[in-house]
């Protein structure tokens, strides 16, 4: 796969990941009780969608998990070699040494 593929990938898992966990009913305090939400959440609360919730929520982030480390060898390289400093260095001049200009001010004297 190319990089690009991974990266829309890696979006739509992300996009999916936020929408699924903002779907979920909060398991306890946090702070929806503290802007008064705490009796909303026993409201139509069933088991069985929040273990589905849950286990997506899981599978979501390992499988993010999984396309952000495999997108790390998918990003293209320039050459096959290591850095090379052999040729940075040659072409590296030094700058001239300045002196300072000559003034009437008191702080040169």
């Amino acid at each position: 796969m190319s990089y690009t593929a991974f990266l829309i990938l890696i979006l739509i898992i992300a996009v999916a990941l936020i929408l699924i966990v903002m779907v979920q009913n909060p398991k306890g305090g946090g702070l929806s009780s503290s802007f008064g939400g705490g009796g909303a959440s026993s409201i139509g609360g069933v088991q069985s969608t929040n273990n589905f919730l849950d286990r997506t929520t899981w599978t979501l982030a390992i499988a993010m998990f999984a396309l952000i480390l495999l997108a790390n060898f998918a990003i293209p390289r320039q050459g096959d070699s290591g850095v090379n400093l052999d040729n940075t260095i040659n072409d590296v001049t030094t700058p001239a040494t300045t002196t300072t200009p000559e003034t009437n001010d008191s702080i040169n004297k």
